[in-house]
């Protein structure tokens, strides 16, 4: 059951600016103009213009209507709601401080970690950017307004009949010791239907602080049934050293991860078996479990990648080489999910 609409205004990781983090996100049952929630905030506006004169009618509802509801890039982001941010790298929140003084409609939220918001507040500072972001609800200018989230294994209620769940994923090491960012399980309430969605994000495997099994973990019991899509980053090619990853995935460390969550799944259904009492027997290990074991294990999921780094030295879209590289890797494996690319100006129904 499709449960959701995006839009992606932007999905690469850089260097190129017209091209960075910014997803627009609905409930399927709603319109756009109910509301909308800007996960990430890298690109917007200006990609958002270009998409829009090379897809004028990306925001219709229904293809046949005569008389569609007028869209321009600056109606669609009045109508955000609020923001969702995975962590405060430039990357991912540049449309929403250039933007800030700009966007009407009504007062925003941004929703992201304690150490996300921050770090918003040290680019709203006056001095970096102007102050335009508050923790007020009632201040009596200020249209943007921070909400922390907590790693606190619950959901929250962001955007009528949509709840997130934050969980820390880490990207690296800088000056100041480990550096997180975040992962999402966003759902649809009415129906319990969710998906994730990855900020920056390093391999468990070079990490100094491991938290992707955490991830895995949780989500391993509701695939594919209640969760039966994710994105996740893969910004470099194959190749690149891990001493050159600087907090994130390459297609290597890519399906290595994806194993990891297969054997999750396996081993969920294993003791899920053993509580309902068909096929006793005790609970797997990650390491003892057969290659064999995890074929098809994420069959029905869906991996959208993103955030690929653009190096302008392919004649394809950077992030079609990374995904077929990906697919290579993957085949071997036999676990059944289908990688997908999360391209700029796509319209995605999960």
């Amino acid at each position: 059951m499709a449960v959701f609409d995006m839009i992606v205004v932007g999905s690469g990781g850089g260097p190129d600016e017209t091209n960075l983090s910014g997803y627009l996100l609905k409930p399927r049952e709603a319109a756009w103009n109910d509301g909308i929630i800007a996960l990430e905030a890298g690109s917007g506006l200006g990609a958002l213009r270009h998409i829009m004169r090379r897809d004028p009618n990306i925001f219709r509802e229904h293809p046949m209507d005569a008389n569609p509801a007028p869209f321009t890039p600056l109606t669609v982001y009045s109508n955000v709601k609020c923001f969702l941010l995975t962590h405060a790298h430039l990357d991912h929140i540049n449309s929403l401080i250039v933007t800030a003084g700009s966007l009407g409609g009504a007062r925003k939220r941004i929703y992201g970690s304690t150490q996300t918001l921050r770090d918003l507040e040290t680019v709203f500072s006056g001095r970096v950017w102007p102050k335009l972001a508050t923790y007020d609800e009632n201040h009596p200018y200020m249209r943007l307004v921070y909400h922390a989230l907590h790693a606190d294994d619950r959901y929250k209620v962001i955007f009528p009949n949509i709840s997130v769940r934050f969980m820390t994923v880490s990207h690296g090491v800088n000056d100041s010791g480990p550096y997180d960012s975040a992962c999402f399980f966003i759902r649809h309430d009415p129906t319990k239907q969710e998906f994730i969605f990855f900020g920056d994000v390093e391999p468990d495997s070079i990490s100094v602080k491991p938290k992707n099994i955490d991830v895995w973990r949780a989500a391993a019991p509701k695939i594919p049934h209640e969760i039966s899509t994710i994105f996740i980053e893969c910004s470099y090619q194959i190749g690149r050293p891990d001493r050159e990853l600087w907090g994130h995935l390459s297609p290597v460390h890519l399906v290595q991860e994806l194993v990891t969550l297969a054997t999750e799944v396996v081993i969920a259904r294993s003791a899920r078996n053993s509580r309902s009492g068909s096929k006793p027997r005790r609970n797997p290990r990650a390491n003892s479990i057969p290659p064999e074991a995890l074929y098809g294990a994420l069959q029905g999921v869906k991996v959208y990648i993103m955030h690929c780094k653009e190096q302008f030295s392919t004649q394809r879209p950077i992030n079609h080489v990374i995904g077929d590289q990906c697919r290579e890797l993957l085949a071997p494996h036999q676990l059944g999910v289908q990688l997908l690319t999360a391209d700029q100006g796509m319209k995605i129904v999960i």
